[in-house]
């Protein structure tokens, strides 16, 4: 099963991943827009290509412009998001470091533009009606809609914007406030237009990200509430939704706002259908899905392989009431692993990452765990254009060459991949090609134990917040204790879980980082040195090596998307080949259980799966759910 979700929708910028750009360069962004940078006011930018949308569109294509409104939409919070334990919640201020908030906060705030769930890399105006774009490619001036509104009523102006963005470079969580070292400024210019000035070493797309997924806030709200502290006063916000019925430990409701300011706008229509968007939180996996299969709750994307396969056989499924269905994923799988924290000495020898990866035995766990229901992750961008395969040639090459000396072999032949077993749970061969590298960086054997450099039992922790994972990991675990290497699997709480994480208190941990199709800064927060002790970040190995960095740059720089993709399977390469970490595994699929009262567009968009923001209740099914109790 895989234990770890999909990333919450919450701020999908901060997962669609990419770095900043090497000091001293312009024109980053030309050819950001549809038309040229200074050309005038634009209704949408895209990084790369012309925008798919007119300036007179009326709907995005991938939503029903008709779809009834009302009803609840409920479903089980993840078991992981951003920034979120997700097993409760105490606190609603989810943009800083300290607390735990709920799931779908985001549904709260407008922000000043909206991607494009068909586009890779497209956004068009929520609360911007328009954008300018400097000669250079630098400032970006939005003209907001006058009739912008907070929930209160009072307006949305320029100085909200400027106000926002300061505050989030200055006091937000890490992985906003280190990428927004690149805004320099953001200047009021009048009460409907706002500047974002940023200082040349931006990526392409980073001004989208921050356009599309930085929340407004109300100046005069967090001027007088403390932005810094958590809280379980709902903030003011100006979005669809507001926070309405909450229990903490329980559930919180988003209650759609009737007079919503930008209801009839194109990037809004047919969407936000639901009356209430309700997360429930189980501190048991089994738990969630009896509350499912009573109908407590209606929507489940199933993220166990097991319950998949052998589970869906309940009454309401037979009778027809409950029906499964799967949505294809085209957005990249990314990277789910388990994670080596470097910054401990242990794991410090490449030798030793390398040697525990022959320890896990994916055919075996495929078949008889998962019901050969996955595909072994290979690449830190698994499912797209950008994952390293074959030996590097090309531009690729050339991008390599200039760090030889300081890479090691095999990253100029075939990429590293994970080890292919024989299926036993046990390959004498694995385990003997481990041993051999643990000799070799220093370790004996002493009986039973395996005795490192430092005179020490080689320990490891598998840290994780639910129980349901310990099944897959015991195996692995069993194997690291033939290698003489002690290993255990530790439980905490959620707030504990992610505490530590924070503070990379931890030896092993396991998460899905996934990225967009197109890279933008947030990336640096994953595996570059600026981020590798920054409490909170997403650098969960604590990866600091200049070629990656270096590597990640040419990402960011790159001004065409075969440039961008050429990058990444190089930064790909070295990243593989430093075993950071233990790949698990995906599909690119949504395995989805309903109760059959939903309707929902024909083609899910290729980009994402935002399921509360397209979908909507069928009266006529509903009906029938209803009257047969």
């Amino acid at each position: 099963m895989t234990a770890i979700t999909s990333p919450s929708r919450r701020q999908v910028l901060k997962l669609s991943g990419a770095a900043a750009l090497t000091a001293g360069s312009t024109s980053l962004l030309s050819g950001v827009v549809a038309a040229s940078p200074g050309s005038g006011p634009h209704h949408g930018l895209s990084v790369f290509g012309d925008l798919k949308y007119g300036p007179d569109f009326t709907h995005f294509d991938y939503v029903n412009p008709d779809a009834p409104k009302g009803g609840t939409f409920n479903f089980q919070a993840p078991y992981w998001s951003f920034n979120q334990n997700v097993l409760t919640y105490n606190t609603f201020n989810s943009f800083i470091l300290k607390g735990d908030a709920p799931p779908r906060m985001e549904l709260c705030f407008d922000t000043l533009m909206v991607r494009a769930y068909d586009e890779p890399d497209a956004v068009y105006g929520l609360v911007a009606e328009s954008v300018e774009v400097s000669d250079d490619g630098n400032r970006f001036t939005f003209n907001l809609r006058p009739e912008a509104r907070f929930h209160d009523g009072s307006k949305l102006t320029a100085e909200d914007v400027a106000f926002s963005m300061l505050l989030l470079k200055e006091n937000g969580h890490p992985n906003i406030s280190q990428p927004m070292r690149v805004l320099s400024g953001a200047e009021v210019l009048d009460e409907h237009r706002v500047a974002l000035q940023f200082d040349g070493t931006q990526s392409r797309n980073y001004p989208l990200d921050v356009a599309s997924g930085y929340p407004i806030f109300s100046k005069r709200y967090y001027t007088a509430y403390d932005f810094k502290q958590s809280t379980l006063t709902p903030p003011l916000s100006s979005g669809p939704y507001k926070v309405g019925k909450h229990a903490v430990g329980r559930f919180v409701e988003y209650h759609k706002i009737k007079d919503y300011w930008g209801k009839d706008l194109p990037v809004v229509r047919g969407q936000k259908n639901f009356e209430i968007v309700r997360v429930e939180f189980f501190r048991e996996r089994q738990v969630a899905f009896e509350a499912f299969k009573k109908g407590t709750v209606r929507y489940r994307e199933e993220f166990s392989s097991k319950n998949w396969a052998t589970e869906y056989n309940f009454p309401a499924v037979v009778d027809g009431r409950v029906v499964t269905k799967v949505f294809p994923d085209g957005r990249p799988s990314g990277a789910q692993g388990w994670f080596l924290n470097t910054r401990r000495d242990k794991f410090k020898d490449p030798r030793v990452r390398q040697a525990l990866g022959y320890a896990f035995d994916f055919e075996w766990s495929n078949k008889n765990l998962f019901y050969g229901l996955y595909k072994r992750t290979e690449s830190y961008f698994e499912n797209s254009e950008m994952k390293a395969e074959g030996e590097p040639q090309g531009a690729e090459l050339a991008l390599l060459e200039p760090y030889r000396e300081q890479l090691p072999e095999v990253v100029f032949g075939e990429p590293v991949t994970p080890p292919v077993s024989n299926g036993t749970g046990a390959d004498r061969s694995l385990l003997r090609k481990a041993n051999e590298l643990l000799k070799a960086a220093g370790y004996t054997r002493q009986g039973a134990d395996l005795i490192g450099p430092d005179g020490k039992q080689l320990s490891i922790e598998f840290l994780n917040n639910t129980t349901s994972f310990e099944r897959i990991a015991n195996p692995f675990i069993k194997n690291l204790k033939r290698l003489g290497i002690q290993a255990n699997f530790r439980v905490v709480d959620g707030a504990q879980y992610q505490a530590r994480l924070n503070e990379f208190d931890f030896d092993i941990a396991n998460r899905r980082f996934a990225f967009s199709a197109t890279l933008s800064d947030p990336i640096r927060e994953y595996w570059t040195s600026r981020s590798a002790d920054v409490p909170g970040s997403s650098n969960l190995s604590g990866i600091a090596d200049p070629v990656i960095d270096a590597l990640t740059d040419k990402i960011l720089a790159a001004q065409s998307k075969d440039e961008m993709n050429t990058a990444a399977r190089a930064l790909d390469r070295v990243l593989r080949a430093g075993y950071y970490w233990i790949p698990q595994w995906h599909k690119n699929t949504h395995s989805v259980a309903i109760w059959d009262m939903f309707g929902y567009p024909p083609e899910p968009p290729r980009y994402f799966f935002p399921v509360e923001d397209l979908w909507w209740i069928d009266p006529e099914k509903a009906k029938i759910i209803e009257e047969a109790g």
